[in-house]
């Protein structure tokens, strides 16, 4: 690639953080009269989501589950932390928003290195072209911005930039 193409890849940011996933046996209600909180005063945590709630879903043979989304300035602090000391320390954080929750049957700490696009490559709608033959497009949000509208524009940016050369 050309060295112009190494900078501007090299110039894309992520911010990173966790998700802890906590999940309920079946019959368990976790009584609160939303499916998504967005979260502005805590520190830790910026969105929960009860996923049955969410989907619409009630079932006797499946339990809820809860998923945490961390802060961003979270996710960088923490980053290099073991998963265990992250989701005691999430866990924390979410008995002071929810307290009394019933433990879970089982859980899941995921961390996301690169979880949402801070800095898009510059110069570049929505797709890089590295190579012509054979194809080399590169797409994503790092092309365009994090969402679900970038995510479009780059997906239709790299069909066009492919379908001259197929």
């Amino acid at each position: 690639i050309s060295e112009c193409q190494r900078q501007q890849l090299a110039s894309v940011s992520y911010s990173s953080r966790y998700a802890l996933g906590l999940f309920y046996e079946a019959g368990m209600k976790i009584d609160v009269p939303w499916a998504g909180q967005y979260i502005t005063s805590n520190p830790c945590i910026r969105f929960i989501s009860i996923d049955n709630k969410k989907r619409n879903i009630e079932s006797s043979e499946f339990g809820p589950s809860l998923v945490i989304h961390t802060t961003v300035p979270f996710g960088v602090t923490y980053l290099e932390h073991s998963e265990e000391e992250v989701q005691e320390l999430i866990s924390q954080q979410l008995e002071t928003i929810l307290p009394g929750l019933p433990q879970p049957v089982a859980t899941k700490c995921q961390k996301w290195r690169y979880s949402q696009v801070t800095n898009s490559a510059v110069n570049c709608p929505g797709q890089m072209t590295l190579h012509v033959n054979p194809s080399l497009v590169c797409g994503g949000d790092g092309f365009t911005q994090s969402n679900f509208d970038g995510c479009i524009a780059s997906a239709l940016s790299v069909m066009e930039a492919l379908k001259n050369h197929i």
